[in-house]
């Protein structure tokens, strides 16, 4: 086992820049390696300044940020979804401590600390990372693993508010350090997605669906159908982003997600209401045929919005397939078309590019109005993840993307437009 000393070592001597570059310098450069490695070293010094150098079995760990690819808002009606793992992720040293408790000290924020002999669910500690740490050592608990305890330094890369999601990397970071320090390393990137999901659920208080666990967890490009969601039915995407000849651009609309909670429940609440109007829970369920056949009475039952918003399941789930199936082929113009089809039906009949509670705030329309005009009937475009506010995403030809990217930084400011890539590897040990 190593210590922080040891591993700095290793990091600097070069001994994982097979790794690194493998998880951050993706665009080939040696620039990206050098502050790949740089990163690591700076996190395993604060990790010993914190905790100790001499803290053994020490090794750092990553969480990845995911983009949402084709699927917008289907997974919580198991449907089929298509997303990604990202070059922005969270980091940490960790190294069991020989206690009962896990102290987590994140770049920015209060420590903090949890006691694993109390890992019931708290209220006061709802939209807090406290629930998160709490939440995966419960149910890793419930599963028959014994626990230990750990200390972690963590930094992360992963843009907040960016529909990268940030709390389903800080669960995979989580879920894969105790995973190697108390399972084993015997619970795969579906288990650990599916432990995620339940710490959002039950003790963050988010309703989430899964697709934001499995795009952290799985990495690289993958189709998700899920049907069964205790075990749903995940694909890799064997498709060369790089050689697309465009580049995926994340841009920051600079609006909040604050206080749009109601607005993310309103959309499976609804879905639901015409699912439960067929007695069923959910979309996937009900043909869809017999959906469309009972439009009309609909509309009077539920309503017109939510009629559009089942709509939009409908063919944004079958884009998903489809958008894979021509990432599968080669057929990137094809996959193009699909994306800019699902960010129409996003706006609208899904409706979540703006909230009815402020109307004021429009970032994302006007984000992509701008943004469609740079892009001149080229690439695609679309609302990233969520919706109602936060980012919108882009796939930029290479030729276009000086332009576009000064042109949505002089719309929004400096450093509101990342160009990010696919990272062929989700959760995972970095070195140890």
């Amino acid at each position: 086992m190593s210590d922080c000393t040891q591993l700095l070592t290793a990091l600097k001597s070069g001994a994982h820049d097979r790794v690194l570059a493998a998880l951050y310098a993706l665009d080939g450069s040696s620039r990206g390696l050098e502050q790949a490695r740089a990163r690591c070293v700076r996190t395993v010094e604060a990790f010993a300044a914190r905790f100790g150098a001499d803290a053994q079995g020490a090794a750092l760990f990553s969480g990845p940020g995911r983009t949402e690819i084709g699927g917008n808002h289907t997974d919580h009606q198991h449907g089929h979804v298509l997303c990604g793992s990202v070059d922005l992720d969270m980091l940490a040293c960790a190294a069991p401590n020989g206690l009962s408790v896990v102290r987590v000290q994140s770049q920015g924020y209060p420590a903090l600390e949890i006691d694993l002999s109390d890992l019931a669910p708290r209220k006061e500690e709802e939209n807090t990372s406290a629930a998160l740490v709490r939440g995966v050592a419960a149910r890793i608990k419930e599963m028959g693993y014994g626990l230990s305890g750990f200390d972690a330094c963590a930094n992360s890369t992963v843009l907040s508010g960016s529909g990268l999601s940030s709390s389903a990397a800080y669960e995979t970071l989580v879920g894969n350090i105790f995973n190697h320090f108390c399972c084993g390393d015997k619970l795969d990137p579906v288990t650990i997605a599916k432990i995620g999901q339940y710490a959002e659920n039950v003790y963050f208080g988010k309703p989430c669906g899964l697709m934001d666990q499995m795009g952290s967890s799985v990495g690289a490009c993958v189709a998700i159908d899920f049907n069964d969601p205790a075990g749903p039915v995940v694909e890799r995407v064997d498709y060369d982003f790089t050689k697309s000849g465009h580049a995926l651009c994340i841009v920051d609309t600079c609006s909040s997600h604050g206080d749009l909670t109601d607005d993310y429940a309103d959309i499976t609440r609804e879905m639901g209401a015409v699912a439960a109007y067929f007695g069923k829970k959910v979309l996937r369920d009900v043909p869809e045929q017999h959906f469309r056949a009972a439009v009309p009475a609909l509309r009077k039952e539920c309503g017109d919005r939510a009629v559009l918003r089942a709509l939009h399941f409908y063919d944004d789930d079958r884009r998903a397939v489809r958008e894979a199936e021509a990432l599968k082929a080669g057929d990137f113009h094809r996959f193009l078309a699909l994306v800019n089809q699902s960010g129409q039906s996003s706006s609208l009949h899904l409706q979540n590019t703006w909230s009815t509670s402020n109307p004021r705030q429009q970032a994302i329309p006007v984000v992509l109005a701008v943004g469609a005009e740079l892009l001149d009937g080229t690439g695609a475009i679309r609302v990233h993840g969520g919706g109602f506010a936060g980012t919108i995403q882009a796939w930029v030809p290479e030729d276009k993307l000086a332009l576009f990217k000064s042109g949505m930084e002089a719309l929004l400011g400096q450093g509101k437009c990342h160009v990010l890539h696919i990272r062929p590897q989700g959760g995972c040990v970095v070195a140890e």
